[in-house]
């Protein structure tokens, strides 16, 4: 059975697919700062906001990686957000702990929306599925982890991929893998594994490519700042939207810099919807509501009183707004021609009005 890409796919009741809205995603991460009063504002406001869903990283410090200091385990790069950051603390800080899952995918549910969560290792796949999530989310950097992979996607739900910094062969072994474990309703996002990421640096072009490449479903996991790229992300075939969200940036969260306020969030929703709206089909001479505003383009009128067997010039004739009199492109072959009757000024002309003999 091969995936195709105009499939419908169920993520819960919500229907994702090129004949819906794009799916929108608050990935809250750990902007929650390990309060869980905070994590419930969040669920709350991003129900506001519209999204379809929240989604959670369920890992723990211990279960990422390990408690060691040496520069194998601290963040590197200058450029880093994180730089300085030892991988365990940093994962420490940003886990959400297990017991709160259940506890945030009611407060969703009650919300109406959907909620689940990006597993990092098999023991979470396991823990998730007793939630009975919708779906599962592999995040970029685990794109490689094909047992992860092989986990999730036996589990019979959809899967939701990340693509990041992954070659063109390590995204096939990725999605080969998740069908030969069963999974068929196949979603890949394209994501820049930097944060933040930078505009010039997302590539949307690869989306439609990567949707050919692989005969399924695609949209983005978004790192930029605003909401400018995942709008146009929908131009190019992007079905899920995937956001980090806060309720206040200038208050902190490890993913603050690069996570969406709600009233940023609202606008995604909002915009990302009129881009799929706007996409329609390739349609020339306008469409059934524009018929009435033809009226508005312009034709030939009498601009003076013009006497019958009077010569038609450029004196007594004007090309103008509206258009019920002849087409503009009628203009020469009435020049010269004689009045067939009185017109009035302002009447507009048709060729009853023109004398040929």
């Amino acid at each position: 059975m091969s995936i195709d890409k105009h499939h419908t796919i169920f993520i819960g009741n919500t229907a994702v697919g090129a004949e819906h809205p794009p799916f929108i995603i608050a990935e809250l991460s750990g902007n929650h700062n390990q309060q869980i009063d905070l994590a419930l504002a969040m669920v709350d406001a991003a129900a506001a906001a519209g999204a379809h869903a929240i989604k959670l990283q369920t890992f723990t410090a211990d279960s990422m990686t390990l408690d060691v200091n040496s520069a194998d385990f601290v963040i590197q790069e200058k450029n880093n957000l994180w730089h300085g950051a030892s991988l365990h603390g940093l994962y420490a800080k940003a886990a959400t702990p297990y017991e709160w899952h259940s506890v945030l995918f009611e407060r969703a549910k009650a919300q109406g929306m959907l909620a689940f969560s990006s597993p990092f290792d098999a023991s979470a796949v396991d823990f998730l599925a007793e939630l009975d999530v919708p779906c599962y989310k592999i995040a970029s950097f685990e794109l490689t982890d094909i047992p992860l992979i092989t986990k999730a996607a036996s589990m019979g739900k959809p899967l939701i991929m990340s693509t990041g910094m992954a070659s063109l062969s390590e995204i096939e072994l990725a999605v080969n893998t998740a069908k030969s474990a069963g999974c068929q309703d196949i979603i890949l996002l394209k994501c820049t594994s930097t944060y933040p990421a930078q505009p010039s640096n997302t590539n949307l072009f690869t989306l439609p490519h990567l949707r050919e490449a692989f005969n399924c479903q695609v949209g983005l996991s978004d790192h930029t700042a605003g909401v400018g790229v995942s709008v146009a992300s929908v131009a190019l075939g992007a079905n899920v939207i995937e956001k980090h969200f806060v309720l206040d940036r200038q208050a902190g969260g490890v993913d603050a810099a690069f996570s969406l306020e709600p009233a940023e969030f609202k606008m995604l929703v909002d915009e990302t919807e009129r881009a799929w709206q706007a996409l329609g089909e390739v349609k020339y001479g306008g469409s059934d509501v524009e018929q009435e505003s033809k009226q508005y383009r312009r034709s030939i009128y009498a601009c003076e009183n013009i006497q019958a067997g009077e010569l038609f010039t450029e004196q007594n004739l004007r090309v103008v707004r509206p258009a019920f009199g002849l087409a503009p492109k009628y203009w020469q072959a009435v020049q010269g021609k004689h009045a067939k009757q009185d017109i009035p000024k302002g009447t507009a002309l048709n060729w009853t009005h023109v004398d040929y003999s």
